[in-house]
C-alpha cells in the first residue's frame, strides 16, 4: 500500500465582498440575521472572503480558485467588491506564479476566477488548469456577468484546460467531489484525509445552523441545498474548508 501524504491547506487571501444578507439569501429576513450579528460589518453588510486555497503536498503546489483579481467596484445596491492581494499574499507566503504546478477551479463565477490571466497570458504559466466538462460547457452556453469573462478567462485556457469527474484524483491525494446545484459544475476537493474544500457549497456560518437556506446566483437551489446536505452529513463543519468564510 503506497504512503498517504499529508496536504497542507492554507487560505491565500485576495480581498472580499459585502452585501446585504437578504440580497444575498433570498427569502431570508432581517430578523433571522440578528442571530448572526458577527457575521456583518458596521453597516450591517455581510462580509465574505475572497481568495484562494494554497495547497502544499508531497510533489506539488496547487490553488483551488483564484479570487477576484484586480477589482474595485461599488453597486447601486450598496454591496462592494474588493480584490487584488492574491499574488502579493502568496509572495508572503514564499510562493511565485511560476511555482504552482496545479490550479482547479471548484466553477468558474467571476470571484473564483479572477486572476486566471494576466495581460493575455495565463498568470499561472507552468500550472494544470483544472475545470469540470459541464462547468466549462455550461458557461460556454450560457454567458453571463456571473460567469467568467470569455477575453480573460476561457480565451486563454481554451487550450490547456483539463476536465474531470467524479471521483477523479486530479494530484496525489487530491480528489474530486460532484457537488452542483450551486452551478452546474460545481466540484469540491477532498485534500488528503481530513480536509474537503468545500467552493461555494456554503457560502456563510450562518448556513451551518441554517442548511436549507440558498444562496441567491444558485443556478439549481434544490440540488445546491442537497449538495450542502451531502457535505454536512459526509464530512462534517470539522473538516470542511469554506473559502467564504472570514
Amino acid at each position: 500500500m503506497s504512503a498517504v501524504h499529508p496536504i497542507e491547506t492554507v487560505f491565500i487571501p485576495d480581498g472580499d465582498v459585502r452585501a446585504r444578507p437578504a440580497d444575498l439569501f433570498p427569502g431570508t429576513t432581517a430578523e433571522q440575521w440578528r442571530a448572526h450579528g458577527d457575521l456583518v460589518d458596521a453597516t450591517g453588510r455581510l462580509v465574505f472572503a475572497v481568495g484562494a486555497f494554497l495547497l502544499r503536498a508531497k510533489g506539488y503546489l496547487a490553488l483551488v480558485d483564484l479570487g477576484l483579481g484586480e477589482v474595485h467596484i461599488d453597486t447601486p445596491a450598496g454591496a462592494s467588491y474588493r480584490g487584488g492581494g492574491l499574488i502579493g499574499n502568496l509572495a508572503a507566503a514564499g510562493v511565485t506564479p511560476d511555482a504552482v504546478d496545479l490550479v482547479v477551479f471548484t466553477h468558474l463565477h467571476r470571484d473564483h476566477v479572477g486572476w486566471t490571466s494576466t495581460g493575455g497570458a495565463l498568470t499561472f504559466a507552468n500550472a494544470r488548469h483544472v475545470v469540470h466538462r459541464a462547468e466549462w460547457e455550461h458557461w460556454h452556453r450560457n454567458p453571463s456577468p456571473l460567469g467568467p469573462d470569455p477575453a480573460t478567462v476561457l480565451e486563454p485556457l481554451r487550450e490547456t484546460v483539463e476536465f474531470c469527474a467524479d471521483g477523479a484524483e486530479i494530484a496525489d491525494g487530491l480528489h474530486v467531489i460532484e457537488t452542483p446545484g450551486h452551478t452546474p459544475g460545481h466540484i469540491s476537493l477532498a485534500a488528503g484525509p481530513r480536509t474537503v474544500i468545500a467552493g461555494d457549497v456554503l457560502h456563510s456560518p450562518a448556513q451551518l445552523r441554517h442548511p436549507h437556506w440558498c444562496f441567491g446566483s444558485d443556478t439549481d437551489p434544490a440540488r445546491a441545498a442537497a449538495s450542502r446536505g451531502r457535505l454536512l452529513r459526509e464530512y462534517g463543519p470539522d473538516v470542511l474548508a469554506c473559502g467564504h468564510f472570514t
